[in-house]
């Protein structure tokens, strides 16, 4: 028997419909006692038959007529499926093959109506929602009781599996992006968990303000060799690395040496927050409170030489009792402070002095994955959680301002 390939119509060809389709309302009769939605599947499925029978008319030629001439001839039925309302549906479905007999012909309703693409949509839709796979089925809509019996695809496994690779794919696409269009004023880079995996994560604001993922790499922002391949493959994929650009990083030695490699001119923002936690997981707990409150008032300061000097002499202060500290606090200092340098305007500034517009893009992928309990290897760790570009928040970080037109962009400081 021949395998069911369930292909989907070419962009270039068109689905011919009839004028005028004959459904027999009496086969509807129990269909209309479950409702308007389960009566029109009934209606749809019926509407497709005739539209099948019409393809093989249109290409065998009417029935009980002898035409010698045909290039094509009825070959039976082959039980296939479609999909309906997030479900695969048994139909069957006619088959024409050549007067000779060497080909299957196919059937453009088919082509058009048995492709997974739609399925694979709703089950990404619905896992988004937070939708289980063990209640994916509570989240259909009802289509009759003679349909349902009929359905298939709905299992745990199944939509795992839809889901996994629709997923991937998305990613896969984001990953290959082309670069050469983007108006990057900042480019936020920083190491975060997904699953019990570490992953470096590129993120670019643009100059109307929008967030664009642009990269994921498996590694630590300490590893050289990841970071550095990650900065190469987006100038690989057209991402400007000559004109000046805002770089937001964490304190990692490596990202910055990899970042001066691969950028011509860049402006490096050493991102505040992590820089207070490395402070302050040096001092005891009675030390760092009083310690990070004095450093969070130092970098409100839209002064950044007063900030600076406020900072430093912390630091002096610390010398005495906790040297270490004050060593972790003085290193990379200055760099902390490049947003109140360029003054870059408050409420934009609170996005680019950290790199927690990262955190919050991938804790939207952490909440809509929480009902992944397992993920047993790196590739279901950047496959399971849902594509940080379909999900991510594109509003603009100067919201607040009364304009984006009036607010002055990063670039425009420098």
């Amino acid at each position: 028997m021949p395998k069911d390939t369930h292909s989907t119509l070419p962009a270039d060809a068109e689905l011919v419909l009839p004028e005028r389709v004959t459904v027999a309302l009496v086969e509807l009769a129990g269909a209309a006692r479950e409702g308007l939605l389960a009566l029109a599947v009934g209606t749809g499925l019926g509407v497709l038959g005739s539209l099948l029978d019409t393809d093989v008319e249109r290409l065998v030629g009417p029935r009980g007529r002898h035409n010698p001439q045909r290039a094509a001839v009825r070959h039976g039925t082959q039980p296939g499926r479609v999909t309906l309302g997030g479900r695969r549906v048994r139909v069957d479905r006619p088959r024409v093959r050549s007067a000779e007999g060497t080909a299957e012909l196919p059937l453009p309703t088919w082509q058009a109506f048995a492709g997974t693409e739609l399925l694979d949509q709703l089950a990404v839709e619905r896992m988004l929602a937070k939708l289980s796979t063990r209640r994916y089925h509570h989240g259909l809509e009802p289509v009759g009781s003679r349909a349902e019996q009929a359905s298939s695809g709905t299992s745990r496994s199944a939509v795992s599996r839809r889901f996994v690779a629709a997923t991937e794919h998305a990613l896969a696409e984001l990953l290959a992006a082309d670069l050469s269009g983007l108006d990057l004023v900042a480019l936020l880079i920083d190491g975060i968990r997904v699953a019990e995996h570490t992953c470096v994560v590129a993120l670019g604001i643009t100059l109307d303000g929008t967030k664009v993922p642009l990269a994921l790499a498996e590694g630590a922002t300490e590893n050289a060799t990841v970071v550095g391949d990650l900065l190469a493959g987006l100038r690989d994929r057209g991402l400007d690395t000559t004109r000046p650009l805002l770089v937001v990083l964490d304190g990692a030695k490596a990202l910055r040496r990899a970042v001066t490699d691969v950028f011509d001119h860049p402006v490096i923002q050493r991102c505040q927050l992590h820089k207070l936690r490395n402070v302050t997981d040096r001092l005891p707990d009675a030390v760092a409170s009083t310690v990070a409150k004095r450093m969070r008032a130092a970098y409100r300061n839209p002064d950044a030489l007063v900030a600076q000097a406020e900072l430093e002499a912390l630091a002096r202060e610390l010398d005495r009792s906790h040297p270490g500290a004050a060593a972790s606090l003085r290193e990379g200092l200055a760099e902390t402070l490049t947003v109140g340098r360029l003054g870059v305007p408050p409420t934009l500034a609170r996005t680019l002095r950290s790199t927690n517009a990262i955190e919050s893009m991938i804790e939207i992928c952490r909440d809509h994955a929480v009902n992944v309990k397992r993920s047993r290897s790196g590739k279901s760790s950047r496959v399971r959680p849902p594509p940080p570009g379909r999900i991510i928040s594109t509003r603009r970080p100067w919201l607040g301002s009364p304009r984006p037109s009036t607010a002055r962009s990063p670039r425009s400081c420098w």
